[in-house]
């Protein structure tokens, strides 16, 4: 009878490890399944494109970022597209009349529109020498658009292929957040069968 009574308190001892190796929490599993979509839906955007405020043809990107002036609405990149042209004759520009600046810019101009895009500057005070070697392009004369949003799409063709439709997808959403809530569900009920399996090991 004792050997029986070891033999029995061996084997819960033996569940009882087992489920404590491979505890589920319900918690987590429901942040792993609802949790995604959010983070999907926050992520980040991708990369700018810098295009002419008139012509609309790319003159840079935010791969070639480089900082911004604020106090003069201007941005600075370190490269930028063959569309921007860089002018030939050199003319003064003070940046801050407080400390009177004075520096040597070459303007920039579009190559499709002949505008004045911003300005290159060729010869700076020394605590201006970050904007050398820059482009700095006017914000009130350039757009931007963020590669990947573009949300116009051609309808599906062929026999076999079915536009995705409204009705469709809230058909394929309604099933997917159904086996959600079946996976959670079955969490829910393995907390219970451990806790019981926990208090059958206590009491013994």
């Amino acid at each position: 009878m004792a050997a029986r009574e070891k033999s029995l308190k061996h084997r819960l001892k033996h569940v009882n490890t087992t489920f404590e190796a491979s505890s589920i929490d319900s918690t987590a599993v429901e942040e792993k399944l609802f949790g995604q979509a959010e983070e999907d839906e926050d992520s980040d955007d991708g990369p700018v494109v810098f295009i002419c405020g008139k012509c609309k043809l790319p003159v840079g990107d935010s791969l070639s970022w480089d900082g911004s002036e604020d106090d003069q609405n201007q941005i600075r990149l370190k490269r930028v597209t063959d569309n921007v042209l860089i002018g030939k004759d050199n003319r003064l520009y003070e940046v801050s009349k407080s400390k009177r600046s004075l520096c040597l810019v070459l303007d920039l101009f579009c190559q499709g529109c002949q505008s004045v895009l911003g300005m290159v500057y060729a010869s700076t005070p020394k605590n201006l020498d970050h904007k050398r070697f820059t482009f700095c392009f006017n914000v009130a004369d350039i757009d931007s658009y963020v590669l990947g949003s573009a949300s116009q799409m051609l309808a599906a063709e062929g026999p076999k292929e079915q536009p995705v439709t409204l009705e469709y997808r809230g058909i394929v959403e309604q099933q997917l957040t159904e086996m959600k809530m079946l996976v959670i569900s079955m969490a829910h009920r393995l907390e219970e069968i451990e806790a019981g399996l926990q208090e059958g090991c206590d009491e013994a």
